[in-house]
This record gives C-alpha cells, structure tokens and sequence, in this order.
C-alpha cells in the first residue's frame, strides 16, 4: 500500500506541474489548505476519499484514472497482487483497483469495502456523465445521489451517471463490500 501512496503524491505532483499551477492555485481550485496539499505531494500524509475526490475534480479525471494512472498497469491479466489497494485514513474504506484505468480503455473495475457505519461521502462528481454500474456482494449499503436514497443488500445492484453528490454508507452490521464498474463518457 505504501508504494502506491507514494506512486499517487509523485502522481499529484505531476498533474499540477504540467498545469502550471503553484499549490496555491491548486488549494484554492480544491478548498483544500495550501500546507494538507504540500503533505499530500511529499507523501507525509495520505489523501481522505473526500480530499481524492475534490482533486480529481479539479484535474477533470476520474478517481479511477487517478488511481489507475498511478498504478501505470494496462496489462490484460492482473494478478490479485498485482491490483492495487488503497485505504481511506479517515473511514476505514478500502478500494482496490480490480482493473485499474489504463491508456486505451474506457471502463475500470474497483472492489469497495466500507467498515460497519462508515461514510464515504463525495460533494461533487470528478466529472460530469460518469456511468457507475454497483454490485453489492456482502452487507447494506445506503447510496445517496443528490436527493435520491437507495437501500442495498447483498445482490442488489445500481445502475447511475454521476452528476450531483453522492455517499456510501455501511448501514447494516456488516462490513458493506461492492463492485463498482467506471466507465468514462
């Protein structure tokens, strides 16, 4: 896990260099303070969801493409050790990147993992027309976009474009484990 955090800051940097942007301008793209975006990019500290979610917003990537060009596979076959795994320091979720997003393919494949009562919430979509397509293998799940709530157990499944704000709420008594299916417009 280590190495993919590092990969990610190395990642992060990147991005806002070959925008030209100083961290200022990036922090105040993101709301996020000038001194957690400098952590972030020495790798000090790792990113939230939430922190993930308003970066990639701002470089106009999805969280799948940001985590998948950190991880740099476009490899047919990936090994379960091979697939990246991140973890949220403030919720406990845990994501690993199945098929990560690769150069030439439009659709990543991401397995999720949300501690009993743990919240991921996310105040804006990465990008607009996002095509999410979530399989609830273990748990409930509450989802909430926008003003809509859905109620998820095991086996259900839901099928959305992404375009207003959005949670993932670990409802049951169970750990809450998914797919969740990306697919870039």
């Amino acid at each position: 896990m280590a190495n993919l955090e590092q990969d990610l800051a190395r990642r992060l940097t990147e991005l806002r260099r070959v925008r030209g942007w100083p961290l200022e301008e990036l922090a105040e793209k993101t709301g996020i303070s000038r001194a957690t975006l400098s952590r972030i990019e020495r790798g000090d500290t790792s990113p939230t969801a939430n922190v993930l979610g308003r970066l990639a917003g701002a470089f106009g990537l999805s969280m799948a493409e940001l985590f998948g060009a950190a991880s740099g596979s476009a490899e047919r076959h990936i090994p379960k050790a091979s697939q990246p795994v991140w973890k949220d320091p403030e919720s406990g979720f845990q994501r690993r990147a199945l098929t990560p997003a690769a150069s030439g393919y439009r659709g990543s494949v991401i397995e999720g993992c949300l501690p009993v009562g743990a919240t991921v919430a996310y105040a804006a979509p990465p990008i607009p027309d996002l095509e999410h397509h979530l399989v609830l293998l273990e748990g409930s799940l509450r989802f909430t976009l926008g003003p809509d709530i859905y109620d998820l157990a095991a086996g259900d499944a839901l099928r959305f474009r992404l375009n207003a704000p959005n949670s993932y709420h670990a409802s049951g008594d169970a750990p809450a484990r998914y797919i969740l299916t990306v697919i870039t417009p």
